[in-house]
């Protein structure tokens, strides 16, 4: 199969490897030319990934068009922040091709999800009729990008409503290290994507305050309730969230010293600024950008999410992290 993975980054990266390794044509594209050809030469994405050396079947190029030209008749991911999403999913050619994206979160702004923004694209388009969508879905699932592009066992989820689609990804990435399981529950693989960073963040302060074992597995277990029901009303079916992409991307997210949205948590419970936080991440904190978008999509559909709240205030400076134990504390007991 021919394989486009339009993003370098560090998930864009280990995706890729883990399709070269099937013995795929994989090509990956990089954004900034002096990156690709740093990659090409050295053998390594040195910005994202310097541990891990590139297969040497995996070719790397930083012209787009010719990514997609590659990816046209087999498979094109799109594997980039939620942010840039939309911009990708609007370069594609019109030719319908099946595409999977990686990015987990809710968009800045708009509020809409990896599917409502590729619905938003794709219908757009000059002459497209309403229900003009190409295959699409979403591949997610507790994964670090690290541990994936060394081969360590992973398990994650292909989502998709066309099922032909959930099929090529399995076909293009499952095999004796990553292990893939499909899904026609877009709407739940996603809010649990994008909800699992907020709630991360939350528990990396929890963390930093050093407030025990206990403290955390409660905000874990409340979180599930919090993702949970926002997510059926937004339609996705329970069990998604007792899943890969709910309960186990949100353990991951929250305990794994990799994890970039807990580690803001913990710096914030530190006393550092949200911009101090980011800036010594060097990769994007998913959480941060969507918490409020996470909240305004709960707000308008009355669900009650006390914990993604605090870590709205948290990150706009209204608490502290202390204040925001306290908080969550000093809330009426109710029925679970």
């Amino acid at each position: 199969m021919k394989i486009a993975v339009i993003g370098a980054g560090a998930w864009g990266t280990a995706i890729a490897m883990a399709a070269a390794a099937r013995q795929h044509e994989v090509l990956l594209w990089a954004r900034d030319a002096a990156q690709a050809a740093a990659m090409r030469r050295e053998r390594c994405n040195r910005r994202y990934l310097p541990e891990v050396p590139l297969p040497e079947a995996l070719g790397v190029t930083a012209d787009e068009p010719a990514a997609l030209a590659h990816g046209a008749s087999g498979l094109t991911i799109l594997a980039t922040p939620m942010a840039a999403l939309r911009e990708r999913l609007a370069a594609l050619p019109g030719d319908r091709r099946p595409v999977l994206w990686l990015s987990k979160g809710f968009e800045a702004g708009s509020g809409a999800l990896g599917h409502e923004v590729a619905r938003e694209v794709w219908q757009g388009r000059a002459g497209a009729s309403a229900g003009a969508v190409p295959a699409c879905g979403v591949l997610s699932g507790p994964s670090f990008a690290l541990e994936v592009a060394r081969g360590q066992p992973t398990a994650l989820v292909a989502a998709s409503s066309d099922a032909t689609l959930a099929a090529a990804a399995v076909q293009a990435l499952h095999g004796e290290t990553l292990r893939v399981y499909s899904s026609s529950d877009v709407v739940g693989v996603e809010v649990g994507g994008a909800v699992k960073n907020v709630l991360a963040i939350a528990v990396g302060a929890l963390d930093g305050l050093q407030l025990g074992l206990n403290a955390r597995a409660a905000l874990i277990t409340r979180g599930l309730a919090e993702m949970t029901r926002l997510g059926v009303a937004l339609g996705a079916q329970p069990a998604t969230f007792m899943g890969l992409s709910g309960l186990g991307d949100l353990v991951l997210t929250a305990t794994g010293d990799l994890s970039r949205n807990r580690r803001v948590g913990m710096l914030l419970a530190a006393g550092r600024t949200l911009h101090e936080a980011l800036a010594s991440l060097g990769h994007v904190a998913e959480g941060v950008p969507s918490a409020p978008m996470v909240l305004a999509r709960a707000q308008r559909h009355g669900v009650e999410m006390p914990i993604t709240a605090c870590v709205v205030d948290l990150l706009a400076g209204r608490l502290t992290a202390r204040e925001a134990v306290a908080r969550l504390m000093t809330r009426d007991a109710r029925a679970e």
